[in-house]
């Protein structure tokens, strides 16, 4: 094992900063690190890099020291462990899955902390990815959105920031998460700042569409954790109001969505300001060839942990009705449903495009129903404002473009309509998945026209992995037929109206 790998087996060598206020002085570090040009490893798109690390200081990254109750797990124990909790491992030396929290080694703060937010055992991602995050080594996690998996890489930060040396004045972040969007880069923090608050670690996080004066107070004064969107922080950066020289725990979360929005350019020039020996975890709910390929750029030698098949699949708590319709019928058909699913719980609708979204809105408040919306176009006070009267329930139906498709985490929505169908089933797949949370049941209704008819092959494959029912006219279009005529099928035409039995 490398040096900058090892640690004392002393439990003290993690940094307690609960005692610490503000800047502490210059700790200093010890000599300069190995070049990390000895983690050749084949995952690497090219040839193992040498790394001139000379002037770097050193870093500890190495936290993880086994429990006797998971040494003590035979090989049989673990392979029936993770296939009850339908987690794949890949990599060499994969740790053992952890059963408890307190199997994991973390800290008391962390404890306490986790004892306070009343969790009863880690999520299979928790259970797998706490090991091989606090390893030290780089990480590949793919699992959906709900998993747990901030806490997966939150906690593991947390410990990984206490035992570097204190920020001086002008110091940057010690760890950086990218996420996406700004709905969750704010639930990200939300989670860093519960658990981090005991070892008074600082985080902001630094979003567009809002004034950029706080953010760069925060990041004038030192903070430990930053949570940004990629263009914001570059634009952080190219104002010199930080610098990622101190960055050794870097998180892309969603990194499929990140490409979605064509954040690859910003990505590649955020990372290459990083140190080369950093660790990396990169977050992903699915694995198309792009974000395995962005993969392979930024990591080395990294374990992988799928949650569940890596094969694309709705969430079974999901009843999925899918309509044929034609694009004039889509208002009617909505407001029929509506009247039928309407008691007061919150229902989500998703449209592909702004406009779309602002005049369904408008005519559904015409109409009398309590709708609002939330899309890119729209203020930051605004989207806080819908999201808080969408959560309270003050605001039970909300409308939004995909923006809200990803790390948007409402609790008890129970219906998800989708008005226009995703451009991809991968999209589907998390729309739908706004619903069904936490082990709630949860109903998603979609209409399905004529111009989404390539997607029907798909979409059938994912209904019946669901052990969902296929309507007849959906599998004649998966079969390559031309759509029903208007006005033909319908969630009522199957026979158990709208409400699917609920």
């Amino acid at each position: 094992m490398s040096r900058y790998d090892s640690r004392s087996s002393d439990p003290t060598s993690y940094r307690d900063r609960r005692s610490d206020s503000g800047f502490g002085g210059s700790t200093g570090y010890s000599s300069s690190v190995q070049s990390s040009s000895s983690k050749s490893d084949h995952y690497a798109s090219e040839a193992p890099r040498k790394v001139d690390l000379d002037g770097l200081p050193h870093f500890e990254k190495n936290f993880y020291i086994e429990a006797p109750s998971v040494a003590a797990m035979t090989e049989r124990e673990v392979d029936e462990y993770r296939q009850r909790r339908e987690i794949t491992v890949e990599g060499r030396d994969v740790p053992k899955p952890v059963k408890s929290f307190r199997d994991v080694g973390f800290p008391d703060y962390v404890m306490q902390e986790i004892s306070k937010a009343g969790f009863t055992e880690p999520t299979p991602i928790q259970s797998q990815g706490w090991p091989m995050a606090l390893k030290g080594r780089d990480l590949i996690g793919i699992a959906e959105t709900g998993s747990g998996k901030t806490l997966a890489y939150l906690l593991p930060a947390i410990v990984h920031v206490n035992a570097q040396p204190i920020l001086s004045p002008g110091d940057g972040p010690i760890v950086l998460v990218l996420a996406p969007t700004r709905e969750l880069a704010v639930q990200i923090q939300q989670e860093a700042t519960k658990f981090g608050a005991s070892s008074k670690i600082k985080n902001t996080c630094i979003y567009g569409g809002v004034p950029k004066g706080p953010q760069v107070r925060d990041l004038q004064k030192g903070v430990e954790i930053v949570i940004a969107t990629p263009g914001r922080l570059i634009d952080m950066m190219e104002s010199h109001h930080t610098n990622l020289r101190r960055v050794t725990y870097l998180v892309l979360d969603e990194a499929d969505r990140m490409l979605d929005m064509g954040f690859d350019p910003q990505i590649r020039k955020i990372v290459s300001q990083i140190r080369p020996d950093r660790q990396t975890l990169y977050w992903s709910a699915t694995w198309p060839k792009e974000v395995e390929q962005l993969a392979r750029k930024f990591l080395y030698n990294p374990y992988k942990v799928i949650i569940g098949s890596p094969d694309l699949k709705a969430n079974h708590a999901i009843r999925q009705h899918v309509d044929i319709v034609s694009e004039n019928q889509k208002y009617n058909k909505l407001v029929k449903l509506l009247e039928d699913i309407m008691d007061g719980s919150r229902i989500l609708i998703f449209m592909d495009t702004k406009k779309g979204c602002d005049q369904i809105t408008r005519q559904l408040r015409m109409d009398g129903w309590p709708a609002l919306s939330i899309h890119g176009d729209k203020s930051q006070a605004e989207r806080d404002w819908v999201l808080s009267e969408f959560r309270s329930g003050k605001s039970p139906i909300m409308t939004a473009t995909d923006v809200a498709a990803r790390g948007l985490d409402v609790k008890d929505v129970k219906y998800v309509i989708n008005y226009d169908f995703p451009g991809s089933l991968e999209d589907y797949v998390h729309r739908i998945g706004r619903t069904g949370r936490a082990g709630a049941k949860g109903t998603a209704y979609t209409f399905f026209t004529a111009a989404n008819a390539r997607f029907a092959k798909e979409l059938i494959a994912i209904l019946e992995e669901a052990g969902q029912k296929v309507s007849p006219e959906l599998a004649a279009m998966g079969r390559g037929a031309p759509p029903p005529p208007s006005g033909h099928g319908g969630f009522r035409d199957r026979g158990r109206g709208y409400g699917g039995g609920r």
